[in-house]
């Protein structure tokens, strides 16, 4: 990969990240409260529904050039001298690299902003400087374990079907697809990755979310997913999926047409 394409990726992805995070935060924050242990009226309700936005706002960019660099990158890699029937693995494989880098950033960012959330009487500076003192760095990489594993699946789902979908309408129209297409493409792909990973996005939030010493504060994923499971059955491991699959599927649409659109102009 050239070092023009490169630089395209990292920009064309940071814009992305910061409009679709901006634009789709009062659903984020719905999906947050839905989800929270202590309830969505208790959480906050409508009220606040921008609380955690700075925290957001810092982290869209960095996050989302980080994906897409590391993506663009691994994918150039796998593809040189594959045969077409490894592409959707040569996608998996790229999207799960580009998660766990991301993840870097993304973590910190998140549990400010989920804290945030479902506290909204307390700013983002305070959520952070409180989550320093008392629990110090890995404070803020709590939930970073179930952040990968809900983001892996979900990206295992979400780009190769992103890919596939724009292959088969560029193949279909006789040339390669505007990116509004790329867009539509995105809305359907993440809608569907979005429904299929509710469940660990629920065991990511309670992580997140749950008091320092406590038994989802370990950062197990299948002990939370075996606690929600007990306490509230199905409709716990599919708390929010709805708000989740509305902003998905729209923030699919922004984030991969923005991206595509983006890249086409810087190069």
């Amino acid at each position: 990969m050239e070092p023009r394409e490169s630089w395209a990726a990292l920009a064309a992805g940071g814009v992305a990240g910061v409009c679709v995070d901006l634009i789709l935060f009062p659903l984020d924050t719905v999906k947050t409260r839905l989800q929270s242990p202590q309830g969505f009226r208790k959480a906050g309700g409508f009220r606040g529904i921008y609380a955690g936005v700075p925290s957001t706002a810092i982290g869209s960019f960095p996050n989302a050039a980080a994906f897409f660099i590391t993506y663009e990158n691994v994918k150039s890699v796998l593809h040189h001298g594959s045969t077409p029937y490894l592409t959707p693995a040569a996608h998996m494989v790229a999207a799960s690299f580009g998660e766990v880098v991301a993840c870097l950033i993304r973590v910190p960012s998140e549990v400010v902003k989920q804290r945030a959330q479902v506290s909204p009487s307390s700013s983002t500076l305070r959520i952070l400087s409180h989550t320093l003192y008392h629990e110090g760095i890995q404070g803020l990489y709590r939930g970073y374990k179930s952040t990968v594993l809900r983001e892996i699946p979900f990206s295992l789902v979400q780009f190769p079907l992103w890919e596939s979908l724009k292959d088969l309408w560029s193949w279909k129209q006789g040339h390669v697809v505007d990116s509004w297409q790329s867009a539509v493409c995105g809305a359907f792909a993440g809608g569907f990755a979005a429904a299929v990973t509710t469940p660990l996005d629920v065991a990511k939030t309670r992580i997140m979310l749950a008091k320092a010493g406590s038994s989802n504060a370990s950062g197990n994923v299948l002990a939370a997913l075996g606690d929600i499971w007990r306490t509230q059955g199905l409709s716990g491991l599919f708390a929010g999926v709805v708000p989740r699959m509305a902003a998905i599927s729209l923030g699919g649409f922004i984030f991969l047409g923005t991206y595509e659109k983006t890249r086409q102009l810087l190069l």
